[in-house]
């Protein structure tokens, strides 16, 4: 009999699973649609490990948190040191000044930029955070689906509630759970291969109006993203933001007009009014939610702070009783 079951296969259920069973924890993990895919958020985020960066607008917590992710992911899965750049047009150098005032742990790089970055012949100007990483969303799961098969853990396939299941369960079925105060946050992205353009670290574009980050994946293919809609609306990429984030590609590397399309994507993503995640105690239930844009950053701490209450009876600083 499991000790705990887990409801949701996305990146916040996938790494419960795994704090728990590294804690001895007896696991049982369930999701409607089996194992992770175009169906989930988790799919179509960016991998970005970016603590530094979200400080610009992210609270406390997040940066705090964040800053463990890669060490904890590098346990199961590749995870890429390269750092992170954040640039901005040259008419838009003030966006640039304004994020380095919002944010630590960057240097401001202008003539070391093309020894950074070769192929970024754009910028002037860069504000490089050396200690950041990111890694491939995809690969990652796929690894920590594969570290959980090595600890006997499995992905059932079934549409269950908290309410099927008895003893201690944690819900991490984002936008399905009934948690109040959680919201849906529309996020849309586009898969390029551009294989002209030799970009080896996340990059993000400032912007009044259209901002962008580019993360690269292996073989050429890069993930451009994220709109950020308040919306529930579920449906595909639309033409508007389709347009706005290959604008600013272009504006960034005009060879971007010449890749190929691969993929398209548009999902929400759950998030609270502080948009920080948090692990809410409904009685034997613990929902797992409100990872907003921070997934991948914020999962391992999530999880970890939701083992140790099952555990140990310990409450972190993101749990929350309601």
């Amino acid at each position: 009999m499991a000790d705990v079951t887990i409801i949701g296969a996305g990146v916040a259920g996938l790494w419960a699973a795994w704090a728990l069973c590294k804690a001895g924890a007896g696991v049982r993990l369930i999701d409607r649609n089996g194992a992770p895919g175009p169906h989930g958020c988790s799919w179509w985020a960016g991998g970005m490990l970016a603590p530094f960066c979200e400080g610009a607008v992210a609270e406390a917590p997040v940066v705090a948190h964040g800053q463990q992710a890669a060490a904890a992911w590098a346990e199961v899965t590749t995870v890429i040191y390269r750092g992170s750049l954040v640039v901005a047009l040259e008419r838009d150098r003030a966006e640039l000044a304004r994020f380095a005032r919002r944010t630590s742990g960057h240097d401001l790089v202008s003539e070391g930029l093309a020894d950074l970055e070769p192929d970024l012949t754009g910028p002037a100007q860069a504000l490089f955070f050396g200690a950041e990483a990111h890694l491939d969303p995809r690969d990652a799961l796929a690894d920590l689906v594969a570290a959980l098969k090595g600890r006997g853990v499995s992905i059932e396939h079934g549409d269950v509630t908290p309410d099927d299941i008895t003893g201690a369960v944690i819900d991490a079925r984002g936008m399905a759970s009934p948690v109040p105060g959680l919201r849906g946050v529309r996020g849309e992205m586009v898969v390029l291969r551009a294989p002209d353009i030799a970009l080896t670290r996340p990059v993000r574009l400032l912007h009044p109006r259209h901002p962008l980050y580019i993360v690269p994946r292996a073989n050429g293919v890069y993930m451009l993203g994220a709109t950020q809609i308040e919306s529930t609306d579920r449906r595909g990429i639309s033409a508007r933001s389709t347009l706005e984030l290959l604008s600013a590609a272009y504006a960034l590397d005009p060879r971007f007009a010449e890749s190929e399309v691969l993929e398209t994507g548009a999902d929400l993503r759950p998030a609270f009014a502080d948009n920080v995640p948090r692990v809410v105690r409904q009685g034997r239930v613990l929902h797992l939610n409100g990872l907003f844009r921070h997934g991948y950053l914020m999962a391992p701490a999530l999880a970890q702070q939701a083992a140790d209450f099952l555990t140990h009876g310990i409450k972190g600083d993101l749990f929350h009783e309601d």
